[in-house]
């Protein structure tokens, strides 16, 4: 099985293409203002609109409003949502969208537990992400992967930590559906590298 690739924080069209180009299936657009990744409507409008046939569109949000959810979807044509905070099934399930949650690992969450609170037609996986008091993702902290269950009720996408040296090692350990970076291919906050991206993708396939 060919395991996914998603980049995440695309902050330009023109990057957006090449990451493509390079042999992501998936990119991220962050709509969390605090995030140094963050893009306003009309940019992600643009990214989304340069993106070539058969490469996906995400969107993060983070504990965000029903109402400014939706605001972005009239602008945006996401294929997927991405929620990245306490959010519940009801809230992920009323936009009638494609959905993944994102889970921050720690010792005291059963994560098989929580992700079947998320089983529905509408949710496509759980991401797995590090757990860093305060921050919701985009640390580039890593966890156990040894620790993983071996079975989940949902596709299972790798994150935290990830990047060119460590990836492979990570798909061997967990056999994820899908991995999925951002810090891990930047030269800097928000920006990515082009060579560090072609070398993590290089890496999974």
């Amino acid at each position: 099985m060919r395991t996914r690739i998603k980049i995440c924080g695309l902050r330009d069209a023109a990057t957006a293409r090449q990451v493509a180009q390079l042999g992501a299936d998936a990119i991220g657009l962050v709509f969390y203002p605090p995030s140094p990744r963050h893009v306003s409507v009309p940019l992600a409008a643009e990214i989304v609109a340069a993106l070539p046939a058969f490469v996906s569109s995400v969107g993060l949000f983070v504990n965000e409003t029903a109402e400014n959810v939706s605001a972005v979807l009239e602008s945006v044509p996401l294929d997927l949502l991405q929620f990245h905070g306490d959010e519940d099934l009801a809230f992920c399930v009323q936009f009638d969208r494609p959905f993944i949650k994102a889970l921050r690992v720690k010792p005291d969450i059963n994560l098989i537990e929580y992700a079947a609170r998320y089983v529905s037609p509408l949710c496509r996986g759980i991401l797995l992400d590090a757990w860093v008091d305060g921050v919701p993702g985009g640390t580039g902290e890593s966890f156990d992967w040894q620790a993983l269950p071996n079975e989940w009720p949902l596709p299972l996408i790798l994150s935290g930590g990830l990047h060119p040296e460590n990836v492979a090692t990570a798909i061997a350990c967990v056999q994820p559906w899908a991995v999925d970076v951002s810090s891990g291919v930047e030269r800097s906050k928000g920006v990515k590298d082009l060579v560090l991206v072609e070398s993590f993708i290089r890496a999974v396939i």
